[in-house]
């Protein structure tokens, strides 16, 4: 299967209260196909200024990425910094230089146009639009976007909804575009649109799926987060949860509910890692065993036993308290 991925890409400094980094490699397409590229081959659409380093383009030429639809603009390419306190879910932009991608519409390559799968990363609903307006057949359009375009491209985002087969996006702004504090009125209300799948990210917390054409109950799926002792930089995880969720449709096959369920924690595990470094630090050495061991890990968090029928080997420590009662 092949993967479209058409974001930013940038030069990122970031301050936590665990060190920081200047002009670092990130932007929403890099942490992307760098998660995406762990299972599939990735199609990557975007524009560098002419000031781009050649040590970031030999990295993602390194992964399983085509890079013939990057553009190379004079000027210089997309910066932001920006600042995490202790509460890592609240980024503060401290300044953003949109620079070459101000003026950026993506253009694909002819054979781009026939990938499978399409992720349209958080840019302008309008390029969003660009884009589904040249790929031929997609299996899978998967949206991200956030709380700006909602805000002032609200007709265009609407469209590009339209035309999406899942949305993800925070569950702050699930209730902007919903405009209700329910979040299940608000996923209820973009689902009707016509998205089959309302993935909702919500950081330390983990993230929650909705489908269509159920009951919002019965539909939903939660994932919670993995417990981290090593936090460092939350910077790209959402684009990253969304190339491990996308990297794992494409290379499982059929697309399906179960499917989903298992794309939604494999793109919580490749999250859960990426965070635990700056940057693309972690991503650039994750493993395929790393993976699947910290997926096994979510089943263990995620399944409890039927009411009355726990047999499951006790430590010593339930053992004591039970034999207190």
């Amino acid at each position: 299967m092949t993967i479209l991925v058409v974001g930013s890409l940038a030069l990122d400094s970031i301050q936590t209260p665990f060190g920081r980094t200047r002009d670092d490699l990130g932007g929403s397409a890099v942490y992307f196909s760098a998660a995406a590229s762990l299972f599939d081959r990735v199609n990557l659409v975007g524009v560098v200024g002419s000031d781009f380093p050649q040590e970031h383009l030999d990295f993602l030429t390194s992964r399983n990425i085509d890079m013939r639809g990057l553009q190379v603009a004079e000027g210089k390419t997309f910066r932001w910094s920006g600042r995490y306190d202790y509460d890592m879910n609240t980024a503060q932009t401290l300044d953003t230089q949109l620079n070459v991608f101000a003026t950026f519409h993506p253009v694909l390559p002819e054979d781009y146009k026939d990938s499978e799968y399409v992720f349209l990363a958080n840019i302008d609903p309008e390029l969003q639009l660009e884009v589904l307006s040249q790929v031929r057949q997609p299996k899978l359009v998967v949206l991200d976007t956030m709380n700006y375009w909602i805000d002032y491209k609200r007709d265009a985002l609407t469209e590009a909804f339209r035309k999406s087969d899942v949305i993800i996006i925070n569950e702050a702004e699930t209730r902007q575009f919903g405009k209700t504090f329910s979040l299940i009125r608000a996923a209820r209300k973009i689902l009707e649109l016509g998205p089959k799948v309302l993935i909702i990210k919500r950081g330390e917390y983990g993230a929650s799926m909705f489908a269509a054409g159920h009951d919002p109950i019965s539909s939903y799926f939660f994932v919670p987060a993995y417990p981290l002792e090593k936090y460092q930089d939350p910077t790209g995880a959402g684009d990253s949860f969304a190339g491990g969720f996308m990297g794992y449709l494409a290379k499982a096959g059929p697309i399906s509910i179960g499917a989903m369920k298992r794309a939604v924690v494999h793109g919580s595990v490749v999250a859960s890692y990426v965070v635990e470094e700056f940057s693309l630090n972690r991503l650039r050495t994750l493993t395929h065993n790393e993976i699947h061991e910290r997926y096994e890990d979510f089943k263990h968090f995620s399944h409890f036993e039927r009411f009355s029928d726990d047999r499951r080997p006790q430590s010593q420590v339930w053992a004591d308290l039970a034999a207190r009662g």
